[in-house]
C-alpha cells in the first residue's frame, strides 16, 4: 500500500512537471504573436507626406507612446510631435529635406517596440 502512494505521488509531481513545462512553452508564442498584432496596428499615413505624419496606434495609448525620427542613415532628427487623440500621434515634417525617414515607435508598458518607414516629399 505504502508503494502504491508512493508510485501515485511520483506520478502526480511528474505530470505536473510537464504541465509546468508546457505553460513555460507555451507564452513566448503567445507573447510573440501578441507583438506581431501590435505591429500590424500601427498605421502611418500619408506616405508619401508633405506637411506632417500621423501615426495610428490602435491597440496603443498615444500618451504611453515615444516616438523618435531617424534619417535613412541612422541620424536622430528632432521633430515637432502632437497628440492628436488617445490613439493617434502627429509629427509635423514640413521642414525636412525630401528624403526617406523612419519612426520608431516605442511603448515600455507594453513592451512594444516598431519602426516604420515613410518618404518625405
Amino acid at each position: 500500500m505504502r508503494l502504491l502512494r508512493n508510485f501515485t505521488a511520483a506520478v502526480i509531481a511528474i505530470l505536473l512537471c510537464f504541465e509546468l513545462f508546457a505553460q513555460d512553452r507555451t507564452t513566448p508564442q503567445e507573447t510573440q504573436s501578441e507583438t506581431v498584432d501590435l505591429a500590424k496596428s500601427v498605421q502611418l499615413f500619408p506616405n508619401p507626406a508633405i506637411e506632417f505624419v500621423h501615426i495610428r496606434v490602435d491597440r496603443l495609448n498615444s500618451a504611453d507612446v515615444k516616438l523618435t525620427l531617424h534619417n535613412i542613415i541612422g541620424n536622430q532628427v528632432a521633430v515637432e510631435t502632437d497628440i492628436v487623440d488617445e490613439h493617434e500621434l502627429r509629427v509635423k515634417v514640413k521642414d525636412l529635406a525630401t528624403g526617406y525617414y523612419l519612426i520608431a515607435v516605442r511603448d515600455e508598458k507594453l513592451n512594444f517596440r516598431g519602426t516604420y518607414k515613410f518618404l518625405k516629399r
